[in-house]
């Protein structure tokens, strides 16, 4: 059977001024079809800034590099840091921010990554003004979502997830709609739910900023875009760490099948990682 998902890209797509994104190839953890996307935006001294890269090649390098030279490499969060390696040496002067605590994993020192500097809750000089940050963390998960002032854009990794499911092939769709994925209202995998709410009143409130951002549009780095009513779809993304929502007493089946899900596809990612910090 085809996979739904060979349709990618793996170019920059203008999204707005100053603003693009690559649909790459999906990464297929467990067998499962995950999508990726990077966002390329343009600072005001010309020099680009890749959120979440995706697999480097040549050719998209010399695409990427027509907008502008490569300054910054941005690894959002504690998963999202796999190709980075690779567009670190092709472009060597450019510097790389990670989550906090991505430079002490085994797995990031074994693939050789450099981190240059962490991210926080405040933008550092290079995007300060033209990029705002916010920082959610719990326990071993850090991610920095990032607010594009300009075109009034949020860039999530993980935070927010939103699959089409005429995209993934029904296995993968089937485990997805288990993990609460799936567009139109996809949030992040129940996993990584649960995990967030166990430090629930810093992220609460770190989910309440972003709210309070009320962007225009959110570009994740798995699924479909909001496009319209955006402020709206963080909202019942993000409802579940502000306290609008949560489990209730007790375990379903559903419930019990939707974390085993999310487990998998956790499993999954930390294999394709561990894989790609061999290679």
């Amino acid at each position: 059977m085809p996979d739904p998902t060979d349709h990618f890209s793996d170019r920059p797509v203008p999204v707005d001024d100053g603003l693009w994104s690559v649909d790459a190839a999906p990464i297929h953890p467990l067998g499962l079809t995950l999508p990726v996307r990077m966002s390329v935006v343009r600072l005001a001294d010309g020099g680009l800034l890749l959120y979440s890269p995706t697999q480097h090649s040549p050719t998209l390098q010399r695409a990427v590099e027509e907008i502008g030279p490569v300054r910054h490499l941005v690894a959002p969060n504690v998963a999202h840091w796999m190709f980075v390696r690779d567009w670190q040496r092709a472009c060597p002067d450019a510097v790389t921010w990670g989550a906090p605590g991505l430079s002490r994993r085994a797995q990031v020192r074994a693939a050789g990554l450099r981190i240059d500097a962490d991210l926080g809750d405040t933008a550092p000089p290079p995007w300060r003004g033209e990029i705002d940050q916010v920082l959610v963390t719990s326990g071993p998960f850090a991610e920095v979502a990032m607010f594009h002032r300009a075109s009034r854009t949020l860039l999530v990794a993980d935070l927010v997830v939103n699959v089409e499911p005429g995209e993934v092939p029904p296995v993968t769709r089937g485990v997805m709609e288990a993990a609460g994925m799936l567009a139109p209202d996809g949030r992040a995998p129940v996993h990584l739910r649960m995990l967030l709410k166990l430090n629930g009143r810093a992220v609460g409130e770190a989910a309440e900023r972003l709210i309070a951002l009320e962007p225009r549009r959110i570009v994740m780095c798995h699924g479909h875009p909001h496009e319209h009513d955006a402020a709206d779809k963080l909202g019942g993304a993000l409802d579940w760490f502000v306290g609008r929502s949560g489990p209730k007493p007790g375990v379903s089946p559903v419930a019990a099948g939707a974390v085993a899900a999310g487990l998998l596809i956790g499993a999954g990612l930390a294999v394709a990682r561990g894989r790609a910090a061999r290679r």
